[in-house]
């Protein structure tokens, strides 16, 4: 399944991965070696949990190797007459003249606090495809909220 993640996104992908695969790995190594010195394995508490936190690691590079295969890049767009994922939107509430900017980015990078939300988050949703001067409705769990898209930069 494709992710649409940014360049930004992808390198933070990237240099955690290249961290698990040297300094991750070799943290376990030297763990399962101390272990190892302890006695007999089937026995061995510490053994054990590097064991499964070994199998955790292993778990997390493949996530992650499996993200980068299925990334697919989000530009950021220049003179888009619609919004689509990589797309800053100026909002405004209806009947409001207080506006804001939303970034329109895959779910992982989805952060609120800096204005990035998930093109699967309902507002996100409803914003695909749409045009400046478009106003959607957004169900929420605090009811429906209408917006007016100012522009898209």
């Amino acid at each position: 399944m494709a992710e649409y993640i940014t360049k930004s996104g992808i390198k933070k992908i990237k240099q955690e991965l290249e961290k698990l695969k040297t300094v991750g790995r070799s943290e376990i190594a030297d763990r399962l070696q101390e272990a190892a010195l302890q006695g007999e394995l089937p026995e061995n508490a510490d053994y054990l949990k590097t064991k499964e936190d070994q199998a955790a690691l292993e778990q997390r590079i493949a996530e992650l190797e499996s993200r980068l295969r299925n990334a697919v890049l989000v530009q950021k767009t220049k003179n888009c007459t619609t919004v689509n994922v990589g797309s800053t939107v100026e909002l405004a509430k209806y009947r409001s003249k207080v506006s804001y900017k939303v970034r329109l980015v895959g779910i992982e990078e989805a952060d609120i606090s800096s204005g990035n939300i998930s093109v699967d988050s309902p507002l996100g949703n409803v914003l695909l495809g749409k045009k400046a001067g478009d106003s959607v409705d957004v169900k929420t769990p605090n009811g429906k909220k209408k917006y007016k898209i100012i522009s898209i930069i």
